[in-house]
């Protein structure tokens, strides 16, 4: 199960936290079997998709209840976790260890993420980063130990997924092939309904005004991103004043103005005090609101062995449609 701590004290009242009995693991393998029975099933054709939403209908009714209740509130740490997901470790490939790397052939994985973000909304993926797929790895790469983005294994700071765009993705789902070797990798999060508590109210009165810019993450192509609209200045919190949503990177927000600066800092701040830890095992599925929550990274140290840690994202809306004029022939990725 993974492991739970803030600071140096664990705490099990993270978030939303679940796990599938035997009984209910086999429904879901046995479904995601039926997603990659074709030798040329491919996890970004819409057919495919198609399928796997109609296939969510039948996974377990605990994992449909809990996916469903976290859309309708996400909780204090907008965070749920559901244990013990098939993913078949002894037929897992080596772990991916190239720049980009993207899961497009259906397998076990990519076919329990795309039916759990199909029970959340859509798919969603961006054009301009991992080169459009809607299943992509989170590995490291050698020589980006450093890169500050899902290809590094340096501490990874707090942000929300593509808050730069104008249709950052609802929530972000990962799920756990492999953990790393030393089992000392974190997944952190915090959450706005924490932090907010902890910002004095001029601080919150700046963080609601568009004094802030916040540019595409490295992991974007810099050509595709750079006509891409969005750099205007934002609020890094909007919406309702009491249960806000976030739009924040720390690596590329920059505040506009003194009292913008002060703020930012207080709120990274808040979101440290705030913050818990998870420390991923094999079958662990974790959903992140990404309108409330922030999440980052510790360090670790990879050994480009072929069983280093893996996880597969995939991005979800909950309107496809208001994001229509960015995507041609109205699929699931962002063309602009």
């Amino acid at each position: 199960m993974p492991e739970t701590t803030t600071g140096t004290t664990q705490s099990t009242a993270l978030a939303a936290d679940r796990e599938l009995d035997p009984a209910d693991a086999d429904t879901c393998e046995r479904l995601a079997r039926t997603l990659c029975t074709r030798g040329h099933d491919q996890v970004d054709d819409p057919e495919w998709v198609a399928r796997a939403r109609d296939a969510w209908e039948d996974l377990p009714l605990l994992l449909r209840r809990e996916v469903r209740r976290f859309r309708r509130h996400s909780g204090p740490l907008g965070t749920l976790v559901i244990r013990g997901l098939p993913v078949d470790q002894a037929a897992l490939p080596e772990t991916p260890a190239v720049p980009g790397s993207v899961q497009r052939q259906a397998t076990i994985s990519a076919a329990l993420l795309t039916m759990v973000a199909c029970g959340l909304g859509e798919p969603l993926a961006y054009l301009a980063e991992k080169s459009g797929a809607l299943v992509q790895d989170v590995v490291p790469v050698p020589g980006q130990e450093t890169f500050h983005g899902n290809a590094g294994s340096v501490p990874l700071s707090f942000h929300t997924e593509n808050g730069f765009h104008p249709h950052p993705p609802d929530y972000v789902i990962f799920l756990c092939l492999r953990a790393d070797h030393d089992r000392i990798a974190g997944m952190r999060i915090a959450g706005i309904r924490r932090a907010l508590p902890l910002l004095t109210p001029a601080d919150r009165q700046t963080l609601f005004a568009p004094e802030f810019i916040t540019t595409p993450p490295p992991s974007f192509d810099s050509g595709a991103a750079a006509g891409e609209p969005g750099v205007e200045p934002r609020p890094v919190l909007s919406g309702a004043v009491e249960d806000p949503d976030i739009r924040m990177a720390q690596l590329v927000t920059t505040p506009l103005t003194t009292r913008a600066a002060a703020a930012l800092t207080e709120f990274g701040r808040a979101c440290e005090a705030t913050a818990r830890t998870l420390r991923l095992t094999p079958g662990d599925l974790v959903v992140i609101d990404n309108r409330v929550t922030v999440h980052g990274r510790t360090a670790f140290h990879p050994r480009y062995d072929g069983a280093d840690r893996w996880l597969q994202r995939t991005y979800v809306t909950t309107d496809l449609r208001r994001s229509r004029d960015h995507r041609p022939h109205d699929g699931h990725v962002l063309a602009r």
